[in-house]
């Protein structure tokens, strides 16, 4: 039994979203105020803390259509907004097979269900329209006729709450809604279509709810929230607990964790076995002894406060008792030590410091892995698990145990960061009744920001919350889900090699408002420098950028369409001229070799993006003269695209007369003579500035050029520009000054949009 998917509605930016779950481990990645943090909160809400549900995490898009359905009732006419319709709600749809239809019997819709999907929507609903209806419109009647006489004697209106029924909902909507469970029908699925965007099946107006808590004794939920170090906001205790559902404060202290976990697992005060017998018999003992010490040292001063005598009191005895509890010693800085040396190499004199003088994210790594082990003990009811107070063990263990832990990167070091996305799996499965086992299944769900996380883990896990615009005006900004295994998930060859290169390389484009694609290292160390100094708001975007040949950008194509964020590809033009070549037989073929690109010639693009991406042509004379509007693409309205290539600019020597750049290089320096013949450093830039000297034709400049890049090295050349003393003298080419141009408004109106927010807290993610 698993969870497959879940589908989120009308919570935040959530308006309709589906996610899929890996069978193991699904990491959340996505940009920043992509609904990451939305989700795992709706999680946490649904299946943990129900309460906590407040008006502002209902999608904003939905608050003037609930305000229509008060001005209605006002309005004393007849209703046009159904308010359920409005408010969130979760489906959780789990595939179990036939022989565990035991642990589901209270769920099935049917009873000729034969295994396979179970849907249950978790929904919030208003307890009675009557009363919120009536209660309503006594606040509002009392809020509009509310006024004072001003000193002239007329009536002054004043505002008072509500004045809305949004406004009314913000301090009322706990006392008006609840969460209700409803069976949905397997036969009713319907998975999200081309734009990525959840159809969650319409309950029939029938429907009956569950009279019992849908997941109870099915569903074993723990969280590791982001915000460790502080207490859960709706309990004041260290930790709550509703049947299968548990949130705890999070302990960094190792000491804390490890006296929790006494206290939960080996406590031999509660419910002895025989081998307990023997340490409480110890702990006895020992307060026996202690209390004779005690009772010794203490009994001269005692004498002296028995003659004293006290009003209504008849010569009071005092005699102590002391109480030892084993999680005593762990209570202090020093109960849990590190050792940092052993100076004599056996042992007997090692060198210890306390446990604070540990490093944060060691800490932290430690706190996280207990809290798992912890998890993973309570569920498979290791020693007194239980069995404390309160616990409900009439019921066998949960066949699906769900662990959420969110953002778990926060103060661990990448090398860190990477072992804990490794072994956290394995370590909530470390169990004799787990490892490789079907007979219960644990699902790890995780959210992060880290590309470190990102990289270590398998790519098919990665679930990338896509950000899309409003798909109407005066609405805000919705989510969607990529499941990327979809984009890796098979053994094709370009998506092993886009797979290979991005763990090769980094997967900082998992969280990125945009994405650069360039040809070469030149362009690699470069393109930022242009960014920096002549594009200061795309600077202050999470941009990433991918040094990838031009003949495998295209590969790259299926990950792009899936992520739908900004992307610029910066090429070359890749100019061909056909050759015939007639073999020993008489037989006459036709290759395309590498040329200098000039218009009027029939010459071909080799670039496979050109030809097959965008804007899928062939012929140069066609590619430069496209206007600056044809290098765009929105793709059928589902991102943006740019491809930026060399462009005719004007001769060195005669300014009538036009060149086409060969590559990026010709491009850079054609367009910055002046600047080109201050560059200093290296053997290349040398020769370079001799070449530039000659006062050479465009033409013959870029021949020049050619050759000697050939074999010379371009990094070297781009790395002796970056130390020139005024870095805005060296100016992007035309082409990459056009593409940076447009993909910084394409990203600031990504950003813009992903960030606009209505209500408090709301979109973030």
């Amino acid at each position: 039994m698993r969870i497959k998917f879940v589908e989120i509605t009308n919570f935040r930016k959530l308006k309709s979203t589906h996610i899929d779950f890996d069978k193991k481990t699904t990491i959340f990645v996505g940009a920043n105020n992509s609904g990451k943090t939305s989700a795992m909160l709706a999680l946490r809400i649904f299946l943990l803390s129900p309460n906590r549900l407040a008006l502002r995490d209902i999608t904003i898009a939905n608050w003037t259509k609930i305000d229509l359905l008060g001005e209605e009732w006002e309005a004393d006419g007849d209703p046009t907004v159904d308010l359920n319709n409005l408010l969130p709600s979760l489906d959780v749809w789990l595939d179990v097979p036939l022989s565990e239809i035991q642990h589901v019997v209270h769920i099935l819709p049917t009873l000729d269900w034969a295994g396979g999907m179970l849907g249950v929507r978790l929904s919030y609903q208003v307890k009675d329209f009557d009363k919120l209806k009536v209660e309503y419109l006594a606040q509002r009647t009392a809020a509009r006729d509310a006024s004072i006489t001003g000193e002239n004697g007329e009536n002054i209106k004043i505002a008072l709450w509500p004045s809305s029924l949004t406004d009314f909902l913000e301090r009322r909507f706990q006392a008006h809604l609840e969460l209700v469970a409803y069976p949905l029908d397997p036969a009713a699925v319907t998975l999200p279509g081309k734009n990525g965007l959840a159809t969650p099946q319409i309950l029939p107006t029938s429907a009956l709810a569950f009279d019992h808590p849908p997941f109870k004794n099915l569903i074993k939920i723990d969280e590791i929230a982001a915000q460790r170090d502080f207490t859960d906001a709706g309990s004041n205790e260290d930790h709550e607990e509703r049947g299968d559902r548990t949130t705890r404060r999070f302990k960094r202290r190792l000491s804390d964790q490890l006296r929790s976990y006494y206290d939960r697992h080996l406590d031999p005060s509660k419910t002895p076995s025989e081998k307990d017998y023997e340490a409480l018999g110890a702990i006895q003992a020992a307060e026996q002894s202690f209390d004779a010490r005690l009772e010794a040292g203490f009994s001269a001063a005692f004498e002296e406060l028995e003659d004293l005598g006290y009003p209504g009191m008849n010569n009071p005895k005092l005699k102590i008792s002391t109480l030892l509890r084993a999680t005593d010693g762990l209570k202090h800085g020093s109960s849990v030590q590190y050792q940092v040396a052993d100076p004599s190499g056996d042992g007997t004199k090692t060198l210890k410091l306390p446990e604070d003088y540990s490093g944060l994210g060691y800490q932290n790594l430690i706190a996280m892995v207990f809290m798992l082990m912890g998890f993973r003990d309570d569920w498979m009811r290791v020693e007194k698990a239980g069995i404390h107070e309160g616990s409900d063990v009439s019921h066998e263990i949960q066949p699906l145990h769900l662990v959420l832990v969110e953002e778990p990167e926060a103060h661990l070091h990448a090398q860190v960061q990477q072992v804990f996305i490794n072994k956290a799996y394995d370590l909530l499965r470390k169990h004799g009744d787990l490892g490789n086992s079907d007979n219960y299944c644990t699902q790890l769900i995780v959210s992060t920001h880290s590309s470190h996380v990102a990289h270590e883990a398998d790519f098919s896990s990665l679930r990338y919350f896509r950000r899309r615009s409003a798909p109407h005006k005066g609405e805000t900004p919705t989510t969607t889900v990529a499941n990327l295994s979809h984009v890796f998930g098979d053994g094709d060859d370009t998506k092993r090699f886009v797979k290979r290169y991005l763990k090769a390389t980094h997967c900082d484009l998992f969280f990125a408002d945009g994405i650069i694609f360039v040809e070469g290292q030149a362009e690699r160390i470069l393109v930022p420098h242009f960014i920096r100094h002549h594009f200061p708001e795309l600077a202050r975007r999470y941009v990433t950028l991918l040094e990838i040949g031009g003949s495998h950008v295209h590969s790259f194509r299926d990950l792009v369409d899936s992520l739908g964020i900004a992307t610029l590809i910066i090429g070359d033009l890749d100019a061909t001229t056909a050759v015939k070549i007639i073999d020993k037989n008489g037989n006459e073929t036709t290759r395309w070799k590498s040329t200098r690109p000039e218009q009027g010639k029939a010459q071909q693009t080799a670039n496979s993006v050109l030809k097959e991406w965008h804007p899928k042509k062939k012929l140069i004379d066609e590619l430069i003269t496209l206007s600056p509007e044809e290098h765009e693409s929105t793709t059928n309205g589902d991102y943006e695209l740019y491809v930026a290539y060399q462009k005719p600019v004007k001769g060195v020597s005669d300014d009538t007369v036009q060149t086409i750049p060969r590559t990026f290089e010709d491009a850079l320096i054609i367009e910055n003579l002046s600047t080109v013949e201050k560059v200093q450093g290296s053997a290349t830039s040398k020769k370079i500035r001799e070449i530039v000297t000659q006062s050479l034709s465009g033409d013959d400049l870029q021949d020049e050029l050619f050759e000697l890049l050939k074999t010379a090295e371009k990094a070297a050349f781009a790395l002796d520009c970056l130390m020139l003393e005024d870095p805005k003298t060296l100016k992007p080419p035309r082409y990459i000054a056009d593409g940076l141009k447009w993909f910084e408004g394409a990203v600031s109106k990504d950003v813009a949009e992903s960030e606009l927010k209505v209500g408090p807290d709301h979109g973030r993610g």
